[in-house]
């Protein structure tokens, strides 16, 4: 680690005596460069679970019916408006009018019942389809208006329709998303150089208020050093997720910055294939999570940015409970789980671990504290890409880390094709109750009771909620310090004049 920090310390040196910002040089500067650490797969959010995607479109090329702000707000979106019958089984959408896609065509109901039928199908290949589970059928009555009939009371619906899985899109143009991808928002897709940057223009037709911004581009950076670097020199404005933690005081320190440490949705889990011997004995992942110290995890790999975690959910919400000492720290312990379970030496296992600097840091740290149980792991580093397709959709691997960004996404421990393959009848039982109560005590209750068997199951390792390490040019304005969805919106930045 003191290698790595001494090459940041020579790019500061080198960077900081040859760049000199002056606030007057950013007077009317409509462009913005965002640093991103991982590449998305393609651009199409109703069509891929990876944060990177939404990072790149939510807001500001797609838009839903409703929308997320950064304070977990439900707003209007492209439904100016709508009315929510008294047995909560019916959502009526006033649409707006005059909304056109970026291609031209116009957006109206039959849009909306094409984009929520199409989530919903059997075909789908929606990464979020749960959120769609609800609705009965969706029916437009004229251009502008649209009903949506539920199976049962759904109390997040409004907020599950701001999701980036819930965007609407075209039906002459779904198909061509993922590469060109067209939609209603305030800035258009322009050119897409893999490997190094996503460009946006401003969309010259947009239906609501145009952002200061005229274009934005967002340049890919998966190396920690190249991210200071980049920020140093001014070739980046902003980094709303910053990889390198250990370089935060840096930046605090430096007046030309600005430096934000806010929260995210994002649980950092050490995921577990719960089908794959020996992880499907609870006693080999009891003794894991007795194995694991999340404190050191957060100190070591992210310099103390993050918060422990017992379970999956986030500290922040109002229905959090702390599970952290459901099993505390603790080798003898993890040990003797693990001779209980057949193995008095420990086995050998696998982990992957993708790109981001969380995983790779803390993969590192969480082998060594394995190690001395006796678990010991191949360290497997994998690019985004093949994560997606080794870990999260074809299930080979034993371990993996990753920050689950979505929102409020308990619910996916229900699904037992996910792809750390959990089944718990009374989990489900539990999130299926839930779904259907609106009462905020009540879904509080059901909240801590899921909370309390995911906690008891070990089914993941659960380590640290990821912090969101904002650092940007202190000239640029309105960028989110918080982040209830996975977005970089930049419907609302300009700089300072």
């Amino acid at each position: 680690m003191k290698h790595i920090i001494q090459k940041y310390a020579k790019v500061l040196l080198i960077s900081g005596s040859a760049l000199i910002f002056a606030g007057s040089a950013f007077a009317g500067k409509t462009h913005l460069t965002m640093g991103m650490v991982l590449e998305p797969p393609h651009l199409d959010p109703t069509a891929g679970a990876a944060a990177a995607i939404d990072e790149v479109v939510y807001a500001n090329v797609f838009e839903g019916l409703t929308r997320i702000n950064q304070n977990a707000e439900v707003l209007p979106a492209l439904a100016e408006s709508w009315k929510i019958s008294a047995d909560g089984l019916t959502y009526t959408f006033k649409l707006r009018n005059g909304v056109k896609f970026h291609d031209g065509s116009a957006f109206d109901s039959a849009d909306v019942v094409f984009s929520l039928d199409r989530a919903r199908s059997e075909k789908s290949t929606n990464a979020q389809k749960a959120l769609f589970a609800a609705i009965k059928g969706v029916s437009a009555q004229g251009a502008n208006t649209v009903v949506v009939t539920l199976k049962t009371p759904t109390g997040n619906f409004l907020f599950n329709m701001g999701w980036g899985d819930a965007v609407m899109v075209d039906s002459a143009s779904a198909a061509s998303n993922k590469s060109k991808p067209v939609g209603t928002g305030p800035f258009t897709f322009k050119r897409w150089v893999k490997g190094d940057r996503i460009e946006l223009g401003q969309n010259a037709n947009y239906w609501g208020e145009k952002p200061a911004l005229k274009s934005a581009t967002f340049k890919i950076i998966p190396d920690p050093a190249a991210a200071v670097a980049s920020l140093m020199a001014g070739d980046v404005d902003a980094f709303a997720n910053f990889p390198a933690p250990e370089m935060a005081a840096q930046f605090q320190s430096d007046s030309r910055f600005t430096v934000k440490v806010g929260s995210t949705e994002g649980e950092t889990i050490l995921s577990t294939n719960n089908l794959q011997k020996p992880f499907d004995d609870l006693r080999v992942r009891q003794a894991i999570a007795h194995a694991l110290n999340s404190q050191e995890i957060i100190d070591g790999a992210m310099f103390g940015f993050g918060t422990p975690i017992g379970t999956h959910f986030a500290p922040h919400h109002a229905a959090y409970v702390d599970l952290t000492g459901t099993y505390p720290h603790d080798t003898e312990k993890a040990k003797q789980l693990l001779a209980d379970a057949g193995y008095p030496n420990g086995f050998k296992a696998t982990i992957k671990l993708p790109p981001p600097s969380y995983a790779r840091r803390g993969g590192e740290i969480v082998a060594s504290q394995l190690a001395k149980v006796g678990i010991k792991l191949e360290i497997i580093p994998v690019e985004w890409a093949q994560w997606l397709d080794q870990v999260f959709k074809n299930k080979d691997f034993d371990l993996t880390i990753v920050s689950h960004t979505e929102p409020m996404d308990i619910g996916i421990y229900t699904r037992p094709k996910y792809y750390f393959q959990y089944r718990n009848a009374g989990f489900n039982a539990v999130i299926a109750d839930l779904n259907v109560t609106a009462d905020p005590k009540k879904r509080y209750a059901l909240m801590g009771a899921a909370q309390a068997i995911l906690a008891k199951d070990a089914v993941n390792g659960y380590l640290f909620q990821l912090a969101k390490l904002g650092i940007w040019n202190k000239n640029v304005m309105g960028l989110w310090e918080n982040s209830p969805v996975q977005a970089n919106d930049l419907t609302g930045v300009s700089w300072k004049n």
